[in-house]
């Protein structure tokens, strides 16, 4: 997305025409000087297309003039020529702690937008309104809104796309982009926590064949790519954010809700607006190539020195792409903590700035693409704590197919498990208990003895719909778990939405055994009313839910060993 050049949103100033409602506490903007105009309400814009860009502004124009309110930061507290009498402080400390609940996540850079009661008002709600844009997803329903008690996913996308203000002297001149950093901001259905999880822009993966709505209103259809970058996924061949959310879904298994997309200027700007976020290195950096230079222990960067940071490749690590995204998300994590901190949520000044940057710097999907929507998704996300918001990378290896080793894939057995862990809602951050509920909720209805793998008969239909799924779920039985006695009996006459264990009741011991093992709900169990033979085998359907073989059919209770992750209330120090 280019970062954009505007000019004034109005001609109303109105700097000294915040006045306070005492009926709800908070300091609302009044757009004539008459007490008793009603206020004016925010309307609704109309949706601009993804082709709509904003008219430059003259070369003659003046910088664009402040935010409602920037130039005199404790106009609130003037109500005419008088001062604010006692009670009306004591109400303007309520608004502050409803600011706090009021978190909207933006940009390449992960980030919050803190918006006050003045979202309402009718020259700030259009300026910051108008900032956004919207890009409807071909295909894609991206307007059902947020379900209570339902996990949801959105997609932040940084772009280092080197066109628009702000970008220019980052590479390749006139670059439409890639997908230089990506993250699968997962959150939870009870709205606790959320793992925000980065995909390697070097990693091999297959692209699907996506639309995009041209300019003139039309659809292109842009074909599939086998065993590419996973970068291309965006710019290249006229790639929108929506062939991002959809190589994602595939790749991961995973359903995309919504997207965020920004560039190199949201960095910049961003961190400017909060006034610094702090970060910390092991060692004194000098880096000529990203220009880059910090001394040892911490430091708080913004603007161009931020930008640094989180683009640098020679600073930090084995100088790969891997460690550059651990950098960038001890970054994320800090500029979390500096968004949530009272000096951002208590200065109506950086709450503004903040707002003005974040929605300059953002391209969103039509389902969050108005400032009332994305209040929306704020408060979908306020309860989260920090220390429940989990950063991890998705794990890969070098391409075996390189003799230079140059990309990754993913891992062939602890991606899946991942992926099944966000399927299936399993925090990072709160694994034992979740992991202590489902084996007290199992023990209930697998009480009883188990059998020895080596007892255990079972025959394996595949209704799952994957290719092979019953080979390799006999090869995991027989070579991993010892259970022998398994036989491969090909596709199940239909699919099975869920995979489902059907036994005799002198089979019990062995089917609970191999619930066990496969990490099978007790609603997957099915018994008999009638005993079975001495030899005769157990009937397991592979369902719509297999997600590998070895991978438990309820998810992981725990995150994959060695798995590399860290909270956003954490200080880390890059080294």
């Amino acid at each position: 997305m280019d970062a954009h050049s505007r000019g004034r949103a109005d001609e109303i100033d109105p700097a000294d025409q915040w006045v306070l409602n005492p009926q709800t506490g908070n300091y609302e903007l009044r757009l004539d000087r008459s007490a008793g105009q009603p206020r004016t309400q925010a309307p609704s814009r109309p949706r601009r297309s993804a082709s709509a860009a904003p008219a430059p502004a003259p070369a003659s124009a003046p910088s664009e003039a402040p935010l409602p309110g920037q130039r005199r930061r404790r106009a609130p507290e003037e109500t005419g020529g008088g001062q604010v009498p006692p009670q009306r402080r004591r109400k303007r400390k309520q608004g502050a702690s409803r600011k706090k609940k009021v978190l909207l996540w933006t940009g390449g850079t992960m980030a919050f937008v803190l918006v006050g009661g003045a979202a309402g008002a009718y020259a700030l709600y259009n300026k910051l309104n108008n900032n956004l844009d919207v890009v409807d997803v071909v295909g894609k329903n991206t307007d059902a809104g947020f379900a209570e008690g339902k996990a949801f996913n959105i997609l932040v996308i940084g772009t280092d796309k080197r066109t628009g203000q702000g970008n220019a002297g980052y590479g390749d001149k006139n670059s439409p982009g890639h997908a230089d950093t990506t993250i699968l901001f997962h959150v939870s259905k009870d709205r606790t926590n959320a793992t925000a999880l980065s995909i390697p822009r070097d990693m091999k993966t297959d692209i699907p064949e996506c639309e995009t709505r041209q300019s003139d209103g039309t659809i292109k259809t842009i074909p599939a790519e086998t065993d590419v970058r996973f970068n291309v996924s965006l710019g290249q061949d006229g790639r929108d954010p929506g062939c991002v959310m959809r190589t994602v879904e595939e790749l991961t298994g995973v359903a995309v809700d919504h997207f965020m997309m920004a560039d190199f200027n949201a960095v910049k700007e961003m961190t400017t607006a909060v006034g610094g976020v702090k970060v910390c290195v092991e060692k004194a950096v000098n880096d000529p190539k990203s220009h880059l230079k910090l001394p040892a222990g911490e430091s708080v960067i913004q603007g161009e020195q931020a930008l640094a940071f989180v683009r640098t490749r020679h600073s930090f690590g084995n100088e790969s792409d891997l460690d550059r995204i651990k950098v960038q998300q001890q970054f994320l994590s800090s500029m979390i903590r500096q968004m949530k901190s009272d000096d951002t949520l208590t200065d109506p000044g950086k709450l503004l700035d903040l707002a003005n940057a974040a929605t300059s710097a953002l391209t969103v999907d039509s389902g969050i693409g108005s400032l009332t929507k994305l209040q929306g998704l704020a408060g979908e996300l306020s309860s989260i704590d920090t220390k429940n918001i989990a950063f991890t990378t998705l794990p890969v290896i070098d391409n075996p197919a390189e003799k230079i080793r140059a990309t990754v894939v993913p891992d062939p057995v602890k991606a899946p498990q991942l992926y099944a862990m966000l399927q299936s809602d399993t925090s990072l951050t709160e694994v034992k208990k979740k992991q202590q509920d489902a084996k007290n909720a199992q023990a209930a209805l697998l009480k009883g003895t188990r059998s020895t793998a080596a007892e255990v008969r079972v025959d394996v239909y595949n209704g799952s719909g994957i290719r092979g799924a019953a080979q390799a779920t006999i090869n995991w039985l027989q070579n991993d778990q010892g259970v022998n006695r398994s036989t491969n009996k090909s596709n199940a006459p239909e699919k099975a939405a869920k995979t489902t264990l059907t036994y005799a009741p002198n089979q019990a011991d062995q089917a609970r055994k191999l619930a066990d093992l496969m990490g099978l709900p007790a609603t997957a169990l099915q018994p008999g009313t009638q005993d079975a033979g001495e030899r005769e085998p157990m009937t397991l359907v592979l369902g719509a839910d297999f997600k590998g073989a070895g991978v438990p059919i309820t998810g992981p209770a725990k995150a994959p060993k060695d798995l590399e992750k860290v909270a956003a209330d954490k200080q880390v120090c890059a080294k």
